[in-house]
């Protein structure tokens, strides 16, 4: 399963890349502080949290819920590339951040990373009375402007996330948009990795999770607009682009955009946040999370 991960006969599982790990920071004089809190003990899933500087005044801030790509199977919050991206949203959109750590496949199958993200979302959710156990949610954290966001593979879970809660309902939480960063979705053909991590999908477009259009309780899903990011070589684009139209054509009854980058491949903008191109998309997409 090249370039994710190899497994041997005797069912060992070596990932090609090896795991990295940025530390959290508490530094009040720091631009962006961050701390990771363990959200179930059974399950060991948790969260990555990012606040800015503190404020004076306070002031309620967005709240940007945000999961990681990886093919399901690989990265995590506390990856470098991860910690800096969240990090330089909160800082440039002025906003805190939520970014879930789920279990990975091929260990734990597919549906797992579904629902440990939907378990992350509804653990914060659970912060709009301001009476949940994270006192930073609790005290910064504005739930009438929520985002949902995610790249690659975190851009097929948050799209999941939003249709669940906006079946669902949260009272006193409001999700007005969702960003996907040159997401995964399905197309015609097998995807053979997806069908092996998630033996019980087709691997196709016909999944509703591969492609939501086609899921009847996409006109529920939560949030009054949705942006796409996609790149014109990245293999992913055109399958991206299918359901950007499909979801156009929908009864889902919000707005819809995308941006493409010219010349560049899949999530380029990860491992070079300082590039012109990358600069333009954390430009477009902190614009868009200052829109509420």
């Amino acid at each position: 399963m090249s370039p994710f991960f190899r497994i041997f006969k005797d069912s060992t599982i070596h990932r090609i890349p090896p795991p990295q790990f940025h530390p959290t920071s508490d530094d009040p004089t720091a631009a962006v502080r961050s701390k990771d809190v363990v959200i179930d003990r059974e399950t060991g899933v948790s969260v990555r949290i990012f606040a800015p500087r503190h404020q004076d005044p306070p002031r309620k801030l967005p709240l940007v819920v945000y999961i990681h790509g990886g093919a399901f199977c690989v990265g995590s919050a506390s990856n470098p590339v991860y910690h800096n991206l969240l990090a330089s949203i909160v800082e440039k959109a002025n906003v805190i951040a939520v970014s879930v750590d789920y279990r990975l496949a091929p260990e734990s199958p597919l549906p797992i990373a579904f629902d440990d993200s939907w378990a992350a979302f509804q653990w914060t959710a659970a912060h709009a009375n301001g009476k949940g156990p994270e006192p930073w949610l609790n005290d910064h954290a504005d739930f009438r402007r929520v985002f949902i966001g995610g790249d690659s593979a975190g851009g097929n879970i948050a799209n999941d996330v939003a249709v669940r809660a906006g079946v669902q309902g949260f009272p006193g939480v409001e999700i007005v948009g969702i960003f996907l960063m040159h997401p995964f979705f399905g197309g015609k053909d097998e995807d053979k990795l997806y069908k092996f991590i998630c033996p019980t999908s087709s691997g196709r477009d016909d999944d509703p999770r591969l492609f939501p259009a086609v899921d009847p309780r996409i006109r529920q899903m939560a949030g009054r607009r949705v942006i796409f990011f996609v790149a014109e070589k990245d293999f992913l684009k055109d399958r991206a682009k299918a359901y950007y139209e499909g979801l156009k054509k929908s009864e889902w009854p919000g707005e819809v955009e995308i941006m493409e980058t010219e010349g560049e491949g899949h999530c380029f903008y990860l491992f070079d946040l300082s590039t012109e191109k990358a600069v333009a998309i954390m430009d477009r997409l902190v614009a868009f999370l200052k829109s509420s």
